[in-house]
């Protein structure tokens, strides 16, 4: 199987330009209250996915309504669906978890067949597949909870904001995983900026320092393809996870578009590199990344993330205005407004996780449709300008990553026996966008 993205979508590629702020919420369209055949209440879900973020996720989308039922599991592989399947049974919705033998599905095509029996499917599979699963669902007329980030190269974003134009067409929701604008907390204080209490914005801050995720998890020996080996080890390798940049630290860069009201920068540039994590079975991506994003108005946007062993950690967010400055996951302003936000000590109010899979079903209920791919779409568009412009070493517009044809598919989906070359380690000055 292979089914790359499409190509001819200049239209909904030019009015994602023009648009330039996208909408943080997304339209809403009035249509019939979630009730299916029979007359039967139940939103039958389904799970593409089947990881840690997966089982969480679908563990989630049952916690958010009663009414929910998961029906249907698909992933690459068996080990991992048994474990998902395990850890949703053990959990507190494990009694709608009613996915049989006969309703969990392996392999590259079992997307397909958990889509076309849900109402409502969870994405949460490497982000490669990203465009793809989500075109699918779309077709087929399934709410989809779409995971960050969308895609990992221009071609697959292209892909994804067809799908999102689809989905407006045929009132379907698309609900993004950028939690961060799902905590309670951090959308107090972004409206405080909204509202003009730091002034004028002039330069966002946004860092991502941390010791890495999970060591490779199989040896090439262990793997019966090469195909194996890098889909086990996805977050390695740029063509699966799309580089740190686009999958962990694009949070951070979902906040600076967040403040920039999702408007797009007029270009970007940087460094990056791979100076501890160097072993060959750390794949081909990089350990560290330090971008600027220019946007009009000579507001700056600085980025910095890295994954070292044995360094100092530090998330933060800072939005500097002219009259103060917001600490994003202080929750506070400085300077001429000062500002805090109350906890109510109300935990699960701010559990962001929860909180998204919450007002999707609500809206769901109430005959409401959410799509917010648009502003999904532009996260993910920042987080692979500032890939290329590292990988590179050039000045890169949003313009170029939405025309390239710099497709990073293999040439078929399939365990082998065919080898699957590990694309070279990028090198600034050498390595192009085409």
């Amino acid at each position: 199987m292979t089914e790359r993205p499409c190509a001819n979508d200049g239209a909904s590629r030019r009015e994602f330009l023009k648009g330039s702020a996208v909408a943080a919420v997304g339209a809403a369209a009035s249509w019939a209250p979630m009730v299916h055949a029979g007359g039967s209440d139940t939103i039958k879900v389904g799970l593409v996915g089947a990881g840690g973020r997966g089982t969480g996720a679908a563990e989630q989308a049952l916690s958010a309504d009663s009414g929910t039922k998961l029906v249907a599991i698909g992933d690459l592989f068996g080990d991992r669906l048994a474990e998902c399947v395990s850890a949703l049974k053990g959990s507190s919705v494990g009694s709608r978890v009613v996915a049989d033998k006969d309703h969990c599905y392996t392999g590259f095509d079992a997307y397909k067949n958990v889509i076309d029996q849900v109402d409502v499917v969870v994405l949460a599979t490497t982000p490669h597949f990203r465009p793809l699963h989500t075109a699918y669902a779309v077709e087929k007329g399934v709410h989809a909870f779409v995971e960050k980030p969308m895609a990992v190269d221009g071609p697959g974003l292209r892909k994804f904001l067809k799908a999102v134009q689809d989905a407006k067409a045929k009132n379907v929701s698309i609900v993004n995983g950028f939690c961060w604008r799902y905590h309670p907390p951090r959308r107090a204080t972004m409206q405080q900026v909204f509202d003009g209490q730091i002034g004028e914005i002039r330069t966002i801050e946004t860092t991502y320092n941390s010791q890495g995720v999970w060591e490779p998890r199989k040896t090439r020996e262990q793997c019966g393809s090469d195909m194996e080996y890098q889909q086990r080890n996805w977050y390695y390798y740029t063509w699966l996870s799309g580089d740190h940049i686009v999958e962990q630290a694009i949070h951070g860069l979902d906040t600076m578009a967040w403040a920039m009201r999702d408007k797009l920068p007029e270009r970007c540039f940087g460094v990056g590199g791979r100076t501890v994590r160097t072993d060959p079975k750390y794949g081909n991506i990089y350990d560290h990344f330090s971008i600027v994003y220019e946007y009009e108005n000579n507001v700056r946007g600085y980025h910095q993330c890295r994954h070292w062993v044995n360094s100092a950690n530090r998330v933060k967010d800072y939005i500097l205005g002219s009259d103060g400055t917001a600490d994003v996951f202080g929750n506070s302003l400085s300077g001429k407004n000062k500002w805090r936000y109350r906890d109510t000590g109300d935990t699960k109010k701010y559990d962001m996780y929860q909180v998204e899979h919450d007002e999707m079903y609500a809206a769901l209920r109430a005959g409401k449709i959410l799509n917010n791919g648009e502003q999904a779409a532009s996260s993910t568009l920042l987080g692979l300008m500032g890939r290329a412009a590292a990988y590179t070493g050039e000045i890169v517009t949003p313009q170029q990553i939405l025309d390239s044809a710099q497709d990073l598919s293999p040439p078929s989906y399939a365990f082998g026996p065919d080898p699957l070359p590990v694309a070279p380690i990028a090198v600034p000055g050498f390595t192009k966008l085409s």
